[in-house]
């Protein structure tokens, strides 16, 4: 019996060459996930429809003060490259045409899971910590709740609130911004 290869860790760089030639295609979901190329859950209509309304809403309130990104990739590093549902990020000269946001430009990020909690909260949650995400909020279709995910510290986040029906939610960086967890969650 002989020994187990080792796991090969791609880089961001790697990943898009591989994307140039042709491995991936525009309609594959994948994302790179801590140097892993990951298949992505599809995305039902409860999913579909609750990044809609998120996404529509913010851009609405946040016009002029920042971006919303829907499925768009952001960079962590070397070896990630994850595509949150949203991603709220500071606006810049000339967009995010010439480079994907990095953890300085995002504020918020928007994870909306019904199949995909587990990979949410064990994969991508820490990811988004060890690249200092200031936040995270976590909509967890099947909990009927939002996780916020807050304080990053070592590669995890030291606060968490979960905020239920008939509550609020406002982000650390818009804290004017107060939305109706009711409205979020449909």
């Amino acid at each position: 019996m002989g020994m187990p290869l080792a796991t090969r860790r791609f880089t961001v760089d790697e990943y898009h060459r591989m994307a140039e030639a042709g491995i991936f295609h525009e309609d594959d979901r994948v994302e790179l996930l801590d140097g892993q190329i990951v298949e992505m859950t599809p995305i039902g209509p409860e999913h579909a429809g609750c990044v809609d309304d998120l996404a529509q809403w913010l851009t609405q309130h946040l016009r002029g003060s920042a971006i919303v990104r829907v499925q768009n990739p952001v960079q962590l590093g070397d070896h990630a490259e994850p595509q949150p549902d949203i991603a709220v990020v500071r606006p810049r000269p000339g967009g995010y045409r010439g480079g994907h946001p990095g953890p300085r430009d995002v504020l918020l990020v928007v994870e909306v899971a019904d199949t995909s909690l587990r990979d949410d909260r064990e994969r991508k949650l820490p990811l988004y910590a060890q690249a200092g995400i200031p936040e995270v909020w976590l909509v967890n279709l099947p909990q009927d709740g939002i996780d916020i995910h807050r304080e990053p510290r070592a590669g995890t986040y030291t606060s968490l609130r979960t905020a239920r029906r008939g509550e609020t939610v406002s982000p650390l960086a818009f804290p004017s911004l107060v939305l109706r967890v009711d409205d979020i969650l449909g």
